[in-house]
């Protein structure tokens, strides 16, 4: 099975007041002061737009027919997979909060007989990166709207992971 991760890309950032500008500035988690709707209607930046189409033009080359394409529903993800000119589902569960095995269980890893992309968010992304490659929880970055495409292969009842690319947009 093919699993394809695809980060939004460049998204303009949450306007945060003073007081959380320091803080984030200062490197804390904010999650638990941002406010759901508002990181949900985040919207590409012309930049973020750009990196979105020379990305799709790439996977577009590559990805089969088959590909099933899932989606968060922030606006950012939305856009950036609507670049691919696809049909896409967009799964609730892929949002911003999403945990490891939200988007295993989206993607139906790895039991899925067409490939999946998956247009999601960090950290969770590279969390799931990590824990397919290597087993264990890490926190890995994905840059914004690049590509890490990852493929399963079971022998003798083992099921192995292998990186077949990661593609950043500014290679393109």
């Amino acid at each position: 099975m093919d699993l394809i991760l695809w980060r939004h890309a460049q998204a303009h950032a949450l306007p945060l007041d003073e007081a959380l500008q320091a803080r984030a500035e200062a490197g804390e988690d904010l999650t638990v002061h941002i406010d759901m709707a508002q990181d949900l209607a985040r919207t590409l930046t012309p930049k973020g737009e750009r990196q979105a189409e020379r990305m799709a033009q790439w996977l577009n080359q590559r990805l089969p027919d088959t590909t099933r394409v899932l989606v968060s529903p922030a606006q950012r993800t939305q856009q950036t997979a609507l670049a691919l000119g696809r049909t896409f589902k967009t799964v609730k569960s892929i949002n911003p909060q999403a945990s490891v095995d939200d988007l295993l269980e989206a993607a139906r890893w790895p039991r899925a007989r067409d490939a999946v992309l998956l247009v999601g968010h960090q950290p969770t992304l590279g969390m799931l990166a990590a824990r397919l490659l290597t087993g264990q929880d890490l926190a890995w970055s994905v840059r914004k709207g690049a590509v890490w495409w990852l493929r399963s292969r079971e022998r003798d009842g083992h099921t192995s992971v292998t990186l077949h690319a990661v593609q950043p947009p500014d290679f393109l």
